[in-house]
């Protein structure tokens, strides 16, 4: 792979990959920080990642990247105690898009991760699969407990009403 290719690589792919881990870990220098080191790791393999790969190895290695991130901040910050509450909803919203948010808010990192992928990203269960390093039986699991876990907590349609 030439420079150019590399080059026209962060341009095509960089702002997919960064709108993914925002998402999931909701701190912008962070998120940055992941990016680039996708894109690191990407120019150290420049030769090895097959053209048709590129995106698949980004979005691969961003994922592993933040799941390294997310489990040193739990070491270092230690686990909260979690409340029922915190996985329902009952106030009024008018602004369904906050809601979804939320919800998407509350759930389990993976659930969220393999959520977004399928739902924000449009990728498919086998390409989520390797992204994820998960098999595609648990990433439609995974998808469906989100959904299941985002009706839950949505409740009946006339509460954002």
């Amino acid at each position: 792979m030439s420079i150019e290719h590399f080059n026209r690589c962060v341009d095509d792919h960089s702002d997919g990959v960064y709108r993914f881990i925002l998402k999931n870990i909701k701190d912008e220098e962070k998120a940055r920080d992941i990016v680039q080191d996708a894109f690191e790791k990407l120019w150290h393999k420049l030769e090895t990642v097959a053209p048709e790969k590129i995106k698949s190895y980004l979005f691969s290695t961003a994922y592993h990247t933040m799941i390294d991130v997310i489990r040193k901040d739990k070491r270092m910050i230690g686990m909260e105690i979690i409340h029922d509450e915190m996985y329902s909803h009952s106030a009024q919203y008018t602004d369904l898009n906050e809601v979804l948010h939320e919800a998407v808010d509350k759930l389990p990192e993976i659930q969220r991760s393999v959520l977004l992928l399928r739902d924000y990203e449009g990728y498919s269960y086998n390409e989520i699969a390797v992204i994820t390093g998960l098999n595609q039986s648990q990433v439609k699991v995974y998808i469906y407990r989100a959904r299941e876990s985002m009706k839950k907590y949505i409740g009946k349609m006339e509460m954002l009403i």
